[in-house]
């Protein structure tokens, strides 16, 4: 198909039907009529020769084609939404995707949007948690998401990485729980029964390895996919939980929560932000990767002696 047999401006509707799965979405988000979209839409199968959109039990799905279309017309958009925009950051107000654990985005999510709507009243986030089977590098090689935030990730040569900060873990129990009567030490750790995460459901993790080499062994009440859970679930038993210190901090007081210092060498989290090459000059991902760097700094995990006295005893 040559270039000047198709109108380069039903990309811009392919890409939105693609993103959005759904005519009447890509409509909305376009600010055009449905009619009007589906009118682009018919254009561009018969220009590809394929339906792109099929409807099946569970909506409309896109076709073997238009997956394999869909992150060349993405990057092709955001190369043509590159020029166009204008240059100065502040008046950027296109939509950020960040792609990062549900347990991130409860500790520190408030804090990116209040930044950068301080700096720009329009700045929309869109959070994806990435526990949808999709791998980060994978999103951010598509273009689906601006930055990923990952905890332990691995090395990719083709994908910029900066680290941000490595989070040290706590020990949460509900207020007045048992283990707050005495300092916390790793036979009293192991007398309690604990929630465990693991997002794949294991019952032994790097703690138990631990207590091992103190002689002592752990039992395993539950086990849930992220922290985020597992402190509901301590806030409303006897159970104990051991959580990234600043969401234990954010979820103490809400939840009900006391905080102790972990009496055991776990080795901290280390959370890193990446992203594709293709954006280091974009001026909005330039802004945001800047926010969240900042928000890094100033968001370093105190010890947990510094906590204010309401959270722990």
């Amino acid at each position: 198909m040559k270039v000047t047999s198709l109108d380069l401006n039903l990309l811009v509707v392919l890409d939105a039907v693609l993103e959005e799965g759904s005519v009447t979405a890509a409509a909305r988000q376009l600010n055009l009529s449905v009619p009007a979209v589906s009118r682009a839409l018919g254009r561009l199968r018969t220009s590809f020769d394929d339906p792109l959109l099929v409807r099946t039990r569970r909506g409309m799905e896109p076709t073997a084609q238009a997956i394999a279309l869909r992150p060349r017309v993405r990057a092709l958009v955001a190369a043509a939404e590159g020029i166009l925009e204008p240059r100065e950051p502040d008046a950027l107000s296109r939509p950020f995707t960040v792609l990062a654990p549900h347990d991130l985005i409860a500790a520190y999510g408030t804090q990116l949007i209040t930044r950068l709507r301080e700096q720009n009243p329009a700045a929309q986030v869109r959070f994806l948690a990435d526990s949808r089977g999709t791998a980060a590098d994978a999103e951010l090689r598509e273009g689906t998401a601006d930055v990923a935030i990952v905890v332990n990730a691995s090395a990719h040569n083709d994908l910029r990485a900066e680290g941000l900060m490595r989070v040290p873990y706590t020990v949460a129990v509900r207020t007045g729980h048992p283990l707050t009567s005495e300092p916390v030490t790793p036979p009293r750790l192991a007398a309690f029964p604990h929630v465990v995460v693991s997002r794949r459901g294991r019952l032994r993790t790097a703690t138990d390895r631990l207590l091992e080499n103190h002689g002592l062994h752990r039992e395993t009440a539950a086990t849930t996919p992220d922290f985020t859970t597992a402190l509901h679930l301590t806030a409303d038993t006897d159970l104990l939980t051991i959580a990234p210190t600043p969401l234990a901090r954010t979820l103490a007081t809400p939840l009900g929560l006391t905080l102790h210092p972990l009496p055991l060498p776990l080795k901290p989290l280390r959370v890193s932000l990446l992203w594709h090459p293709r954006r280091d000059t974009d001026p909005a991902h330039k802004l945001l990767r800047t926010h969240i760097l900042e928000l890094a700094e100033t968001a370093k995990t105190p010890a947990l002696e510094d906590i204010p006295t309401n959270i722990r005893p």
